[in-house]
């Protein structure tokens, strides 16, 4: 038996799809390169139910394609984000019209420190989905591209102003960092004073909250309550398991309460702990 030319596989020969210039994703660039390689051990049955049904309106093979893409992207999310972030462009060549698909190449973008693309994906995910989750994202992408005057001015949305819980904190550090960029420190102390700033309760963003607000305490010469924040955030990693504790000794200060994490798209495709905007420039995050 000879072996099969490959050029007569009817797959080799299938030119590629005319490419759409009012298609601005960066998967559909000129110069876009091949997919990377999936792992032997991906099959992409490891997305939860419910991003398996939303994948649900592509065709098998599609469906596929990108349920394994973005298992790799969230593999490789803390290990190599540039891997990641070509692993979600390639899950959004054959999926970019799903909100699902945009909304995990914006939030892989961010972590790989494109905010551009990042941004770009994120404002199309919302204008899909009708979702504000990830304002906070968004702005802390402006702010890594140097606006900081639009973050502000995303900030100040009124679907902004009726976030709650984890998307509520993470805007207010966001907006606090803008206001230790400027200076403002008393701005920024008060932009962290919201519901979900308590002592008493230990959530997800709750060790980030503390600390920033205790750095911008002592930056506005309140020594002795930023001290008081300081020794918090350790309480809030014990009590999350977090940091330098492997296991939760303690699961709340107080009552019971619904979990903190909103779901984002990061948390379907990666079993590694989510990567949300926080305090401080952005581009000193990614050593830029």
């Amino acid at each position: 038996m000879t072996k099969r030319d490959p050029s007569m596989n009817p797959e080799a020969r299938r030119e590629p799809p005319p490419r759409n210039p009012s298609d601005l994703r960066r998967s559909n660039s000129e110069d876009r390169g091949r997919s990377p390689e999936i792992d032997d051990d991906v099959t992409g049955k490891e997305l939860d139910r419910e991003s398996a049904r939303q994948l649900g309106t592509l065709n098998d093979s599609n469906r596929t394609w990108v349920a394994k893409h973005l298992v790799m992207a969230g593999r490789l999310m803390d290990l190599d984000p540039q891997l990641a972030l070509e692993h979600a462009l390639a899950a959004s060549r054959r999926g970019g019209r799903l909100a699902l698909v945009r909304e995990a190449v914006g939030l892989v973008a961010y972590e790989a420190g494109d905010y551009a693309e990042a941004l770009r994906e994120l404002r199309t995910y919302r204008r899909i989905s009708g979702d504000q989750t990830h304002l906070a994202v968004m702005a802390d992408c402006l702010r890594g591209l140097g606006k900081p005057d639009k973050a502000m001015e995303l900030a100040q949305e009124p679907e902004a102003q009726q976030l709650t819980g984890s998307a509520r904190a993470e805007l207010a550090m966001v907006v606090a960092g803008v206001h230790q960029d400027r200076g403002d420190y008393a701005a920024a102390v008060r932009a962290l004073e919201v519901p979900e700033l308590d002592i008493n309760r230990a959530y997800s963003f709750s060790p980030r909250l503390f600390g920033l607000y205790a750095d911008c305490l002592e930056q506005v010469g309140r020594s002795e309550e930023a001290q008081k924040w300081h020794r918090r955030v350790g309480v809030a990693e014990q009590a999350l398991g977090m940091g330098a504790f492997e296991q939760p000794e303690i699961l709340d200060f107080g009552e019971e309460d619904e979990a903190s994490a909103l779901p984002q798209a990061k948390d379907v495709v990666a079993d590694s702990p989510a990567h949300s905007a926080r305090g401080g420039h952005p581009a000193d995050r990614r050593g830029n």
